[in-house]
């Protein structure tokens, strides 16, 4: 038997397994599938959670699709300087990855640079990715222990 037969496309069985191995639940394969429709887009504002270091939140501007080798671009703003970040999604150091904010129009371009330039810079996402972890946070302590009591005055 040929060894052609048994293998019909060596690559894409090589990513597929890859895949599996880097991303089992299929979380990652999803929140960035075309044909999902809540997935994240260029656009939307996203916060990147490594092992090690501070997580990185920004503006997606470039989502680079190529199997296992699937980044993302962020843009975000640190002490007035525009930083912009690759992240490969299906890095064992990207620990997960939110969608913090939806663009609340579709972009018209697959990439998104001219928000290089000043007239469309987003800027800091600093004050929304905070309003983002403190809602997560209410919504997990479930109890609202905080705020006005109400009672006998």
């Amino acid at each position: 038997p040929s060894p052609a037969a048994k293998f019909k496309n060596p690559i894409g069985d090589l990513h597929a397994e890859q895949i599996s191995v880097l991303d089992p639940t299929g979380a990652r394969t999803q929140l960035f599938n075309k044909a999902n429709p809540e997935a994240a887009k260029v656009g939307d504002v996203l916060l990147v959670r490594q092992k090690n270091g501070d997580p990185f939140a920004g503006v997606c501007i470039n989502i680079r699709r190529r199997g296992v080798d699937t980044g993302i671009l962020l843009r975000n703003e640190l002490t007035r300087v525009g930083v912009e970040m690759w992240y490969k999604i299906y890095s064992p150091n990207v620990e997960g990855i939110e969608v913090v904010q939806r663009r609340e129009k579709r972009a018209r371009r697959a990439r998104l640079t001219y928000m290089r330039k000043p007239k469309h810079d987003m800027g800091s996402v600093q004050n929304i990715v905070l309003a983002y972890q403190r809602s997560r946070l209410g919504a997990r302590s479930g109890d609202n222990k905080g705020g006005k009591k109400k009672g006998k005055r």
